[in-house]
């Protein structure tokens, strides 16, 4: 395991971290917030770059937020666990958020541009994700874990090189899980069951990629064409658009931490060859080398 990464509000930036509780729905924190218009559609950096520049960090086991974006002061927000209901929706899902008061949405307000309503996770939400494994979600796109893998950037950034344009980081993807030590790049797509620390994940469906990896994360804005230009040469999907990365379903919760073994139980294709390792196949990761 080389990487770990939560994202306490969907959009904004994420935190790297060295240890993570992995709920049911993902990396503990991750995507439990979220900001909505007032009718309760969901705000991203795909019409919202600006929003990869907004860091929020978890205080007192999520009782307070520090938000912090450019030009604006820093706030201070004490979370409402259980409140006022707000309309919320993530693409096909409908449901209900807590209202996280008015000085909340009033700094979101400011921050993007227009009226905005702060959200968090209700204590009766429910969401069933769909693929190929099944499971549960926060206010994440569609699924619980995002995992990428070292190999799976190499083989890009080559790619993007040979444009002679730069290489991109692996934050451009907002991954919760990422991989070092797999020879092949994308060999992420044929796992079908792994386990790392003392979780256990299934796969669920490649990750079809829009135009959020286009925004610089460091600095909130739009930086393409790469590198959905140089995956389009590649990594078209039968369904339409580009992939990178997949999504997967938490099937046993547990701690995870960097550095530990992932152990690849089930592919779906032929597992990779006993000269490369005896299955289950493991891949151990060093420390990360750049933080998100």
């Amino acid at each position: 395991m080389a990487k770990l990464v939560y994202y306490p509000v969907k959009g904004c930036a994420g935190t790297s971290v060295e240890t993570a509780d992995v709920t049911p729905a993902g990396l503990r924190f991750d995507r439990s917030w979220m900001v909505v218009s007032p009718e309760g559609e969901f705000r991203s950096q795909r019409k919202h770059p600006v929003m990869a520049s907004i860091r929020a960090e978890v205080l007192d086991d999520g009782a307070r937020l520090r938000l912090a974006a450019p030009g604006v002061e820093d706030l201070l927000v004490e979370t409402v666990a259980d409140g006022p209901r707000q309309p919320a929706a993530t693409f096909t899902w409908q449901g209900k958020g807590v209202h996280q008061g008015d000085e909340a949405a009033e700094w979101f307000s400011d921050v993007l541009g227009l009226p905005s309503v702060f959200v968090g996770l209700a204590p009766e939400h429910e969401r069933v994700t769909n693929g190929e494994i099944p499971g549960t979600a926060a206010f994440a796109d569609a699924h619980a874990i995002l995992l990428t893998s070292e190999s799976s950037l190499d083989g890009l950034n080559e790619r993007i090189a040979s444009r002679g344009a730069e290489a991109v980081p692996m934050d451009r993807f907002r991954p919760n899980i990422v991989v070092a030590g797999w020879p092949e790049p994308h060999r992420e797509d044929d796992v079908r069951s792994l386990t790392a620390g003392g979780v256990e994940l299934g796969y669920a469906k490649v990750c079809i990629r829009c135009t959020v990896p286009m925004v610089d994360q460091e600095t909130g804005k739009k930086a393409g064409p790469e590198p959905i230009r140089s995956l389009a040469d590649y990594r078209r999907e039968p369904e339409g658009g580009v992939s990178f990365g997949i999504k997967m379903a938490v099937t046993g919760p547990g701690q995870v931490s960097v550095g530990d073994e992932v152990i690849v139980h089930s592919w779906a294709g032929p597992s990779p060859s006993t000269s490369d390792a005896e299955p289950p196949f493991t891949a151990t990761a060093s420390r990360p080398a750049e933080s998100v």
